[in-house]
């Protein structure tokens, strides 16, 4: 072979070594996807506050006295129970106690008042009658017996008089026991105290309206609980009590309690001019079943609207817009396929037509180079998930 051919020969080696090394290096690498298998399985269409709600109580009441005064008696502590009618707190009413003392005192004294009235009311009475006896005689003149007559109608209207200043004085005593309610806290039910402000010798105001003063004694009824929680006011008109719920709570991660919809508030709430939703109640079907709860803990709310069973279902999460989807071909690469969607939430959506249970669908789909058409490799999953 000519040194001139053998040359070229050669140089064209160089290139096509280097072109194919170019291409090697150069060539789209296959995606890493995880992928889902489809199956059957139940899918429901559901709806989930917009917002964390709150554990509430079914009873709580933030008690303050009427009246403000110095602290003289504090009956418990933050964290005991009580029983109803149990006193929690009383102010000074030392002035308060002594008008009631002297209220009593003159019911007593209206009371004998009464009695020597009234004895001298029956007696004038009996003098009366004694005297017309002995007028019909002949024995005392007319006169005489009317005024026996009206010696005893006096009598009777001095008893009279004498009764209605006990009624007088009764109601006084009543009053009393009114302005010493002022003073005084009791339970107004079985509960548990969650805050006490103040300590005995301090002062305690209550707090006038308009003016969010701190209640003097912070009581819950922590034996009924349930969630509220703010919906979308979009979804307001899907909601009725009655519905089916699951209950998640952040501090019991990893669970959900079925409950029911109690109560749908009446009215939109306007956090922000762009945010309006719509308060609803959820009470736990079996509320022992998350354990002991603490009023205040964040839950979320999720309202089953309707459920199918057995029904093929595609991860919500592999769903691109317009209904379509990445299917996982067995020649390698990935396909786009539109499907016919049914019920949805945030986990599985119900295909009705395009997807059989067995093929795969991408699910990672924010990775770089996953589209129609592009080669891929199976990402393994971690161990636990």
């Amino acid at each position: 072979m000519p040194p001139r051919i053998r040359r070229t020969l050669i140089v064209l080696a160089f290139v096509a070594a280097a072109a194919a090394a170019f291409w090697w290096f150069t060539r789209p690498q296959p995606a890493a996807v995880v992928v889902h298998e489809i199956d059957r399985g139940k899918v429901e269409a559901s709806i989930a506050n917009t917002r964390a709600g709150t554990v509430e109580a079914c009873l709580r009441t933030k008690l303050s006295t009427i009246v403000g005064g110095r602290i003289e008696v504090l009956n418990v502590k933050e964290g005991d129970r009580v029983r109803k009618g149990q006193l929690l707190m009383r102010l000074w009413n030392d002035d308060q106690q002594a008008q009631s003392a002297l209220a009593q005192t003159q019911v007593a004294t209206a009371r004998q008042r009464v009695a020597e009235a009234c004895a001298q009311a029956a007696n004038a009475a009996r003098e009366a009658e004694r005297q017309a006896a002995l007028r019909d005689k002949g024995f005392v003149s007319p006169s005489r017996e009317e005024s026996a007559r009206t010696e005893a109608d006096a009598r009777r209207a001095g008893c009279e008089a004498a009764r209605a200043d006990v009624t007088q004085f009764l109601a006084r005593v009543a009053a009393t026991r009114v302005e010493l309610g002022r003073t005084v806290l009791y339970a107004p039910f079985d509960g548990i105290v969650a805050k006490i402000v103040g300590e005995i010798g301090e002062y305690s105001t209550p707090s006038p309206p308009g003016v969010p003063t701190p209640p003097a004694i912070d009581l819950i009824d922590d034996s009924c609980l349930y969630v509220e929680a703010p919906m979308d006011e979009i979804d307001a008109p899907k909601i009725r009590p009655g519905q089916p719920v699951r209950i998640s709570l952040d501090a019991l991660p990893g669970r959900s309690f079925p409950g029911r919809v109690k109560r749908v508030a009446p009215y939109i709430t306007a956090v922000e001019k762009q945010a309006r939703t719509v308060d609803i109640e959820a009470t736990f079907d079996d509320p022992a079943a998350p354990g002991r709860l603490l009023v205040g803990y964040s839950a979320d709310v999720e309202v089953i609207l309707e459920a199918r069973e057995n029904v093929v279902r595609v991860p919500t999460s592999a769903l691109l817009e317009g209904g379509r989807v990445l299917v996982a071909g067995k020649d390698g690469t990935l396909a786009e396929r539109r499907i016919r969607t049914g019920l949805s939430n945030w986990e599985f959506t119900e295909a009705l037509a395009g997807l059989d249970a067995g093929e795969r669908v991408v699910t990672s789909l924010e990775r770089t180079g996953v589209k129609a058409g592009a080669a891929y490799t199976l990402e393994e999953k971690p161990q636990g998930r």
